[in-house]
């Protein structure tokens, strides 16, 4: 089912995904906060689009969002969890104002969480559905500032491990994607970016959504991949090894064989 819902698709990342699935020939489901952003990029698409605005952490407007694209599409074949913020400071987190933290954390927690559970039932019933979690090296390395935004990440990656285990049985694919640094509004707030010439450029993030809704990179479900470094030919040549040595996933390391946590 070459359907997908972008959240977070009127500007920046979400944008360039929802134009590169569009041209792709996927009809497409655009979801986020502002309804004049969403329908700019519905005009450059053109054609058959969805249009649903929602604020992404309150689930009634999640459920009544995914209901009218799942009509309107005739159902969900991949979806993409794209909308995410970051701090309003690039600070430690004892300088930081932790109600900002907390905001963070539940934009990208909770909003991804809410739309999966709505979308979900959908796939399961067709016994088969894609679900692509917008993740970020922070979500795996340790950052100096910009803590709500680790911690966000860090559990959505686990939250793609959750959802492989749970429904791979049952014809669900989930996958982590970084975008590397793609030059949006949202980086340029960044200080940690300021002097950066050399970007993702946002169509090499758009072709790894549409290699994973085309099935192309299924056997790499429940785990992780970076637009920029990381192409469709390059995982595939790489995927036995990442498979063999249980690579790009989230999990504890042991110190040895005889580790007792392993």
């Amino acid at each position: 089912m070459r359907t997908a819902l972008v959240t977070g698709a009127g500007r920046g990342i979400g944008r360039g995904i929802a134009l590169g699935l569009a041209e792709a020939g996927y009809t497409v489901g655009l979801v986020g906060r502002t309804r004049a952003h969403l329908d700019a990029v519905a005009e450059q698409i053109g054609g058959d689009v969805c249009v649903a605005a929602a604020d992404l952490v309150d689930g009634t407007a999640v459920l009544d969002a995914v209901a009218r694209v799942e009509e309107q599409l005739g159902g969900i074949g991949l979806l993409v969890n794209n909308a995410g913020v970051i701090e309003r400071a690039e600070v430690p987190f004892v300088e930081d104002d932790v109600e900002d933290t907390w905001r963070v954390i539940e934009a990208n927690v909770r909003g991804p969480l809410l739309v999966t559970h709505a979308v979900l039932p959908g796939m399961l019933a067709r016994g088969e559905g894609r679900v692509l979690n917008m993740n970020s090296g922070a979500g795996h390395r340790a950052m100096t500032s910009y803590t709500g935004y680790a911690i966000s990440k860090g559990a959505l990656a686990r939250f793609t491990t959750q959802l492989d285990a749970q429904y791979r049985d049952r014809g669900i694919r989930v996958l982590d994607l970084a975008p590397g640094q793609v030059q949006t509004d949202m980086t340029a707030s960044m200080p940690v970016h300021d002097g950066r010439i050399e970007w993702t450029p946002v169509e090499a993030v758009a072709e790894l959504v549409r290699a994973f809704g085309d099935g192309e990179l299924d056997a790499l479900s429940g785990r992780f991949v970076r637009a920029g470094t990381d192409t469709v030919e390059s995982l595939l040549t790489a995927l036995p090894q990442i498979l063999a040595a249980g690579a790009r996933t989230l999990r504890l390391g042991p110190y040895g064989d005889d580790d007792p946590v392993a």
